[in-house]
């Protein structure tokens, strides 16, 4: 499944856990760059004259971006080694986060957040395939959850760091910031992290022969329906918090850490899951989401419940990436990269159809609560096609 390392096993050896570091850091930077706009869009709107609905296309256009950048550009680039492709990817997120806090225009900052989103999907998907290749197969599901430790600690500290320097200052200051993280990670990317040679099947050829595998799509299918179960819910949370549970508004950025922490801890935890039962792993942490979904519901009348609710949340959402991403790269054998790729678009997929549904649900007049219920349907679904698609290998 991954590329041999060309200076051989004593590299692999010599400091596989610094080269992770640089991943991490750069996941950081990416993360903070999707999340953080949204503290930031009022700020944004009232500089560049822009209402906030059409403001709000610099999240969705984001998520888009990552949609079809994550495959399109792996595929594009498919000869390309992996840690050129890895550099590349970099360095235009750097640019196109230069664009963003330089944009004296709406449409030029659109254009920029796009650009970045293209680099940022691609990214997760080769990043986790460098990743397994520092460590011993016995590790590879703990090495995706370090890279996605990145995205998780974003959510925890970048954004809302982010979010508070926006605030005093003025909201370029902050992707000035995140460019700076951003030099660091690429910094440590060309310093720390080894080269990877090309394989014979590094070609589009060889990265769509993957999916003739009929568990590779039942995998993405998993993924896609699974985490939408977590945006169904995620997306509306403010609202049912302050509409039901009865806190403050001052309250949600505080709450949101609480989020933060469970996918944190979640994130850690089925990596390590993930190496000792890859295929169990994916069963198992579906299952526990559906549970924390189904009991939610009922969580959020009460503050008490629905903070232990929210970890609950954050912890067992997160928890299903790094077991989903390994089954994905174990699916995949050498089309590793194109597959790991279109598991993130995939993931992003199922945010948006999350999202949607929860929307769909609350307009229908079944209360700011359903969302939680549709989650659930959801990753029931999820959960049915992961037990399919296990059994059906065995």
């Amino acid at each position: 499944m991954t590329s041999a390392i060309s200076s051989g096993p004593a590299r692999i050896r010599s400091g596989p856990t610094v080269g992770l570091l640089a991943l991490t850091i750069t996941a950081f930077a990416f993360g903070t760059t999707e999340f953080v706009i949204v503290g930031l869009l009022p700020r944004i709107a009232g500089t560049l004259g822009v209402s906030i609905p059409v403001a709000g296309f610099l999240v969705s256009g984001y998520a888009l971006g990552v949609v079809i950048g994550a495959p399109l550009l792996t595929l594009v680039t498919a000869r390309l080694p992996r840690k050129a492709f890895l550099v590349a990817l970099v360095i235009l997120f750097l640019a196109c986060t230069v664009l963003c806090a330089a944009a004296p225009w709406y449409w030029l900052l659109l254009v920029a957040r796009i650009g970045g989103a293209l680099a940022h999907g691609a990214f997760f998907g080769v990043a986790t395939v460098v990743a397994t290749t520092l460590v011993p197969e016995s590790r590879k599901g703990t090495a995706i959850a370090v890279v996605f430790t990145g995205l998780t600690v974003a959510t925890v500290l970048g954004v809302p760091l982010g979010t508070a320097l926006g605030e005093a200052t003025d909201w370029r200051m902050t992707f000035w910031a995140v460019t700076l993280l951003g030099v660091i990670g690429l910094a440590g990317i060309v310093t720390l992290v080894p080269r990877q040679e090309r394989t014979g099947t590094a070609s589009v050829r060889g990265e769509l022969a993957a999916f003739g595998n009929r568990r590779l799509w039942l995998a993405l299918a998993t993924a896609a329906f699974g985490h939408a179960g977590l945006f169904a819910a995620l997306t509306y949370v403010n609202p049912i918090l302050t509409g039901v549970t009865g806190f403050a508004a001052g309250d949600i950025s505080l709450l949101l850490v609480v989020v933060g922490a469970g996918m944190l801890v979640g994130n850690l935890v089925s990596g390590r899951i993930a190496d000792r039962r890859p295929a169990a792993s994916v069963v198992a942490t579906l299952a526990c989401l559906l549970a924390v979904l189904v009991v939610a519901g009922w969580a959020f009348q009460s503050p008490v419940t629905a903070i232990a609710a929210l970890f609950g949340v954050g912890a067992a959402g997160f928890g299903t990436v790094a077991p989903l991403q390994r089954r994905i790269l174990d699916e995949a054998g050498d089309g590793g990269r194109l597959a790991s790729a279109a598991n993130v678009s995939a993931l992003n997929v199922g945010n948006m159809l999350g999202s949607l549904l929860g929307g769909v649900a609350i307009s229908a007049g079944f209360g700011l609560v359903s969302p939680f219920w549709v989650g659930a349907a959801l990753t029931g679904a999820g959960l049915l096609l992961a037990v399919f698609a296990i059994g059906g290998s065995r």
